[in-house]
């Protein structure tokens, strides 16, 4: 073997190590300047005794409270929306609520209006029975309304006849509802004692009993108790009645009002129809609402005018002043598009029309008295604890503020 060929071998030995060492040099200073990881830096922290546990900030419990309310309805300490009657004005009110078993709870409420609406009550509620299947509420309370307004009989009373009347009315309930394992089928039935005292109204309108008397208006000035207990059959396969986006609820719920002195009873019947058609995965939904109420007279006694079948105002014909229409019978037809916005807010597109009348066979199409509107809806899974509409009709526009879904 040559000395050059030796030497050539020898030169390149020498290289490939050069070449090696540089190689593990370079690995080796990559290794040294690559940034740590974000888990090297939480064991780095957590090791150094750093790592202090995530408090949130004020606006995030304040969202966090709200969403609380808004998906469960369940605060200790909780806002109580509802007045004692429809159209006593914008509402205060507050309750507490105290449980009283893992499902089971108390709750006691009160609330009051500008113009004077009281309401003061305490529920207790069973939600869970029979295996989730069924649920018990036992409720008593009191509450006075001081202008109430009354605009004649009929379809065809005017506004300017308004006259205000008033009612103080102790009540005492229970109700129970069950779906037999747990189906689409809903059974239910209550009792309630209560006395209405109709009362002088205030307000700016006349009080009634100037206007009208016992011989022209059954039930001015009147007091009568009753005994009212009804039951209800139906199919309902909405996700829950307080809130839902699909499903629908048809029944049928028969009312009978035992006057204790045998002078004002009566019988009611009421055919409700609701349905909720989801569209483009729920984020928009038709929903359509139809109710008809009939009434029948008992022997000899009379209806007083406080109980009869009514539209008008946030719950039914939403362009008019409460208890607007009255009269022996009633057709309510409702139609929306619901628009979610998100997680907690829909707004609406609504359309309202309707009728009363004296006989059944009056409750037809023609003269339906109508509105339409925008509404806000800010709710849960399975409450609607606000709601704020706008509705315009011939006689009015009106701001609705509600603390229920309005079907």
């Amino acid at each position: 073997m040559s000395h050059d060929g030796e030497r050539g071998r020898v030169i390149r030995a020498a290289l490939l190590g050069a070449c090696l060492a540089t190689c593990f040099e370079a690995d080796a200073a990559a290794q040294a300047v690559q940034p740590p990881t974000r888990t090297s830096l939480i064991e780095q922290a957590q090791a150094e005794k750093v790592v202090k546990p995530y408090e949130p900030g004020r606006a995030e419990k304040t969202l966090d409270y709200a969403e609380n309310y808004l998906l469960s309805g369940r605060l200790t300490w909780h806002p109580f929306f509802h007045s004692a009657y429809s159209g006593g004005g914008f509402t205060l009110g507050a309750g507490y609520l105290k449980r009283v078993s893992a499902y089971n709870s108390l709750d006691m409420r009160g609330s009051i209006t500008f113009s004077g609406y009281k309401r003061i009550e305490a529920e207790f509620l069973a939600p869970a029975l029979f295996n989730r299947q069924a649920r018990l509420s036992v409720l008593g309370g009191w509450r006075e309304a001081t202008e109430v307004g009354f605009y004649g009989l009929g379809n065809d009373s005017v506004e300017e006849s308004r006259a205000n009347y008033g009612f103080e009315q102790p009540y005492g309930s229970m109700s129970f509802e069950i779906r037999p394992s747990r189906s689409v089928l809903l059974l239910g039935a209550g009792l309630e004692v209560s006395q209405w005292e109709q009362t002088p109204g205030s307000g700016s309108a006349p009080s009634i009993e100037t206007i009208y008397s016992p011989e022209s208006l059954a039930g001015v000035g009147a007091k009568p108790t009753y005994v009212h207990s009804q039951g209800t059959v139906g199919i309902d396969w909405r996700p829950a009645p307080g809130y839902a986006r699909r499903g629908g609820f048809y029944g049928v719920t028969i009312h009978d009002f035992a006057d204790t002195d045998s002078q004002f009873g009566f019988s009611q019947v009421d055919y409700d129809i609701v349905q909720h058609l989801p569209l483009l995965r729920e984020t928009w939904v038709l929903s359509f609402h139809g109710r008809v109420e009939t009434t029948s007279l008992k022997d000899d006694q009379q209806i007083p005018f406080f109980m009869l079948p009514a539209l008008g105002g946030g719950s039914s014909l939403r362009g008019f002043s409460s208890w607007r229409f009255r009269d022996r019978n009633s057709l309510l037809l409702q139609a929306e598009w619901r628009i979610i916005a998100n997680r907690f807010l829909d707004m609406a597109v609504f359309y309202d029309a309707g009728k009363v009348a004296a006989s059944r066979g009056e409750l037809d199409f023609d003269g339906l008295k109508s509105d339409y509107g925008l509404g806000f809806r800010f709710h849960g899974p399975l409450a609607t604890p606000l709601r704020i509409e706008f509705a315009k009709s011939r006689e009015a526009f009106v701001i609705v503020f509600g603390s229920s879904a309005v079907f």
